[in-house]
């Protein structure tokens, strides 16, 4: 592949327009880190974590929502992360099974740790998610936590892309890579491996997190956010990755593709939804003049 033929999935602010804006103003305050999937009837329905400055809340909730082009967005249900017995919520996963089932996957701080797990609820229409059924599908362990899950379900088998913190040391706590795993119904998961790396003295060479993932044949497309300093924490700029298997993913290029033109550069979580025409829509958080983090949302030409 050359480098034009990933333009269609990379951010151009000047073509996007506001989905949700952060619930204040300034540093720390946040919408954004979104999932999309279709649904019936020309929908498309969204989860997305809001968030408040560190001390204010952190990420205190997960919205899902349905929208249309030219339409506002309906929020459906909110869920809290008392709800789900955590100290912060991060980004979510929908996705919807074969047989029409929805599955909304949560990122879930362990209370008064640094540690990451992964929940999912189940529900038969998006407005109905309950956190009371909740489950643990990737619990992490005493030296690795587990968030931020990329879902896909190609050629008969679900495909997970998961951010891996180590805990070993506090410090390092900020670090992450991309790990792999598979499932044959999207529960439990076997891990297969980093999927893709930190590079040393590049702008991801303190973590990387895969955000989207496309498989289309023999190829697989990524995007991905990455920062280069602990100090860059909650400021990650989008790049692209690729490989032929998607268990091996490989940098594309030495410099970010996409990042905010204000304060911090933030523009990351990235979500990428085929459209019917051949073309994608693209959803991500950007950092806006202020500080604070908005939902944005393009439509890119094939």
């Amino acid at each position: 592949m050359n480098s034009g033929e990933y333009t269609p999935l990379v951010p151009d602010l000047a073509r996007s327009t506001v989905l949700a804006e952060p619930p204040g103003a300034g540093a720390g305050y946040w919408a954004g880190a979104p999932s999309a999937a279709e649904g019936d009837n020309g929908w498309i329905y969204l989860a997305y974590r809001l968030r408040r400055p560190i001390g204010q809340g952190r990420g205190y909730a997960v919205v899902v929502a349905r929208y249309r082009d030219g339409a506002p967005v309906e929020p459906l249900v909110t869920i809290g992360k008392d709800t789900m017995d955590a100290e912060s919520l991060e980004r979510p996963a929908l996705v919807r099974t074969a047989e029409g089932l929805w599955r909304l996957y949560l990122s879930c701080a362990t209370t008064g740790t640094k540690h990451w797990r992964i929940e999912v609820l189940e529900a038969k229409d998006p407005a109905d998610f309950d956190p009371r059924d909740r489950r643990v599908v990737l619990p992490g362990d005493e030296l690795t936590g587990v968030k931020d899950p990329v879902i896909v379900h190609h050629d008969g088998l679900w495909h997970l892309w998961a951010s891996c913190h180590p805990l070993e040391v506090a410090d390092d706590a900020d670090q992450m890579v991309t790990e792999y795993a598979t499932s044959v119904d999207g529960l439990d998961w076997t891990w297969h491996g980093t999927a893709l790396g930190r590079r040393d003295g590049t702008w991801d060479a303190r973590g990387v997190r895969v955000s989207a993932v496309l498989l289309s044949g023999a190829d697989v497309i990524a995007a991905y956010d990455g920062r280069a300093t602990a100090a860059e924490n909650f400021e990650e700029r989008t790049g692209v990755a690729a490989g032929s298997e998607p268990g091996v993913l490989a940098h594309v290029g030495s410099d970010p593709w996409a990042e905010s033109p204000h304060q911090g550069g933030g523009l990351r979580y990235l979500d990428v939804l085929p459209t019917s025409d051949g073309g994608y829509r693209l959803f991500y958080e950007v950092t806006r003049p202020d500080g604070a983090h908005e939902l944005r949302t393009e439509v890119r030409a094939a």
